[in-house]
C-alpha cells in the first residue's frame, strides 16, 4: 500500500488495567472507523500505578493483555502498536515492552525498551527507572504490507544512533510511544521528534500519555505525527484523543532521492 491513513492514541493512563484497555479499545474502534490501517499506543497505557503496584501488573507473552489487544487488533483489522506495557523477565525487574500486530491478530515485532530513564535532582526529583526495568538489547524493524516499521520507546528519543540503526534496517515509519513529562517536554518532546524524522527522512508517530498521573507528574500530551521533512502533520489537543495523518510512501521516496542524505554517510 502507497498511501494510508495512521494514528496516534493520546490517553492518561491509571492503576486500573481494565479501564485502560477499555479505553485503548475505544480509542482503537474510533480510529478504525475513521478509517485508519494503523494505530498506535502510548507507552504504559495498560496500566500505570504506584510502583510498590508493579509486580502485580507484569506478565508474560503471550499473556492476558497480549491476547486482549491481538484479538483487537483483528476485530477492527488494523495494524496495532501495543505502546508498552510491563513483560515478565528472567529476573523481578520486568521489561517495558511494545507489541506491533498485524490485522491477523499475529505478533510481528516485540520491543523492549532498552534506553531506561534515571536521574536524580537533590531536593527535586529522583525517578530510576532501572530499579523497576530491565533494559532491552536489540534494535527492532519490520517490514510489513504498509511499508518498514521502526520500534522505539519514549526515552530512546534522546538516542540518536538507535533511529540510524532503524532507518539501515528499512524503517520508513518510527513509533516512538511515550509518557514525556512536561518540563522536559515542553522544551525537548518536538524538536527531539523533527530532529529524528529529519535525520532518517522517516515518518515518526510519537503518541504520549497527558495529564496528572500516578507518580504526581503532569504528562505532556503534544501526540504527534511527523513527515520525512520534518513537518508536523498532526498534533493532539489537550486532551485525551486521538490524531490522524496520511503516511504516503511517495512522498517518502521523493524526499529520499531529492535529498539523498541517507546515501552520502561516511563512516
Amino acid at each position: 500500500m502507497r498511501s494510508y491513513l495512521a494514528a496516534a492514541v493520546q490517553m492518561t493512563a491509571s492503576s486500573s488495567k481494565e479501564e485502560n484497555l477499555e479505553k485503548a479499545a475505544t480509542f482503537v474502534r474510533l480510529a478504525a472507523e475513521r478509517g485508519a490501517s494503523l494505530i498506535v499506543l502510548p507507552e504504559v497505557f495498560a496500566w500505570r500505578g504506584p510502583r510498590a503496584e508493579e509486580p502485580a501488573q507484569i506478565e508474560t507473552i503471550p499473556g492476558p493483555t497480549s491476547e486482549r489487544l491481538r484479538e483487537l487488533a483483528r476485530q477492527h483489522q488494523v495494524y496495532l502498536l501495543a505502546g508498552s506495557f510491563l513483560e515478565k523477565s528472567d529476573e523481578a525487574r520486568s521489561y517495558n515492552t511494545s507489541l506491533l500486530l498485524s490485522p491477523q491478530g499475529e505478533i510481528l515485532a516485540h520491543y523492549r525498551k532498552i534506553h531506561l530513564f534515571d536521574v536524580d535532582i537533590p531536593g527535586q526529583v529522583r525517578v530510576k527507572e532501572s530499579d523497576t526495568k530491565k533494559p532491552g538489547q536489540a534494535l527492532v524493524a519490520c517490514n510489513t504490507p504498509l511499508g518498514g516499521f521502526g520500534l522505539s520507546v519514549c526515552y530512546d528519543l534522546r538516542f540518536p544512533e538507535l533511529y540510524r540503526g532503524l532507518a539501515d534496517r528499512g524503517a520508513e515509519v518510527i513509533f516512538v510511544p511515550s509518557a514525556f513529562t512536561f518540563p522536559t517536554g515542553a522544551a525537548h518532546w518536538e524538536p527531539l521528534l523533527r530532529a529524528r524524522a529529519i535525520e532518517n527522512q522517516a515518518y515518526l508517530i510519537a503518541p504520549n500519555q497527558i495529564g496528572k498521573n500516578a507518580h504526581g507528574f503532569a504528562d505532556y500530551g503534544n501526540s504527534m505525527i511527523i513527515d520525512p521533512w520534518g513537518k508536523v502533520i498532526a498534533r493532539a489537543a489537550d486532551k485525551e484523543c486521538f490524531i490522524t495523518a496520511e503516511i504516503d510512501r511517495d512522498y517518502l521516496e521523493k524526499v529520499r532521492r531529492e535529498l539523498p542524505c541517507l546515501t552520502h554517510r561516511r563512516l
